[in-house]
């Protein structure tokens, strides 16, 4: 038995998305790790060094391969950028607690961010960033 469409275009997308998340946090992890052992970047710089490299993959992964939306929208682009520095204060407030207030390790912060921002990314993408544009009404 097959599920219901709706149910097998949310599972094709959580799956890209997961994808595609994967590849942004696997740039922007290793970014991070670099910019804080080579150049020696305090954590939050260091992080957000590698927010920086991995966010072009995220949109551009997202907008064409997961949702199939029009790359250059304003509207969405907009979208995007205000959930991306959401998760982006997110996972730089995940950071900041957990290495610079708490003392932990530095990747133990890095995992913490992976554990929370994406799963939150991925329902403000579908329900909010890339939501269908809706039809034209027509003026009665």
């Amino acid at each position: 038995m097959r599920p219901p469409a709706w149910v097998a275009l949310l599972l094709r997308q959580a799956a890209s998305f997961g994808l595609i998340g994967v590849t942004a946090t696997a740039v922007h992890v290793l970014v991070a790790l670099a910019a804080r052992h080579w150049a020696n970047l305090p954590p939050l710089t260091a992080s957000f060094t590698g927010y920086l490299a991995a966010v072009s993959v995220s949109y551009f992964g997202n907008t064409l391969l997961t949702f199939g939306a029009a790359p250059w929208r304003r509207d969405q682009i907009a979208r995007f950028v205000v959930m991306s520095l959401c998760g982006l204060a997110v996972g730089q407030g995940i950071i900041w607690l957990l290495v610079t207030r708490l003392g932990l390790p530095f990747w133990v912060g890095l995992a913490g961010m992976v554990a929370v921002v994406p799963a939150s990314s991925f329902a403000a993408a579908r329900l909010w960033v890339f939501r269908p544009i809706a039809p034209p009404t027509s003026p009665r």
